[in-house]
């Protein structure tokens, strides 16, 4: 079985910054692609980040495009999500996930997921 943790999240001001990591233990980590989803209250959730399996390409939604970074380390079977200039729309509760096979930006080809932690920007 497959469990992912996510830990960072927290209250920040607009502007400022936060880096989200995510454990993932059982399975295979290496052989598939991973995400970040978030879900902010009365919404859907949304795509945020993805990477391929060996971190070569990477994708973003184009409301966080060039503000986030996601990263892989396959030897210590993580995954990351660099948060800058942060904007109170960023507001949500951010789940990472891993991909049942090749990424996608659909939640539905997501196999696994974490429990979700916080993420509050302050304007």
């Amino acid at each position: 079985q497959v469990h992912l943790v996510e830990s960072g999240g927290g209250v920040v001001q607009a502007g400022g910054s936060l880096r989200l990591s995510c454990a993932v233990s059982g399975g295979t980590f290496s052989n598939y692609a991973m995400g970040w989803f978030r879900q902010a209250p009365g919404k859907e959730r949304e795509f945020v980040a993805g990477i391929s399996w060996r971190g070569a390409t990477t994708y973003y939604a184009d409301s966080v495009k060039g503000r986030f970074t996601i990263s892989r380390d396959n030897a210590k079977n993580t995954v990351s999500l660099q948060m800058n200039s942060l904007k109170s729309e960023d507001t949500a509760v951010y789940y990472c996930a891993q991909a049942r096979g090749y990424y996608s930006s659909s939640d539905s080809e997501y196999a696994y997921w974490g429990q979700g932690t916080q993420v509050t920007v302050s304007s």
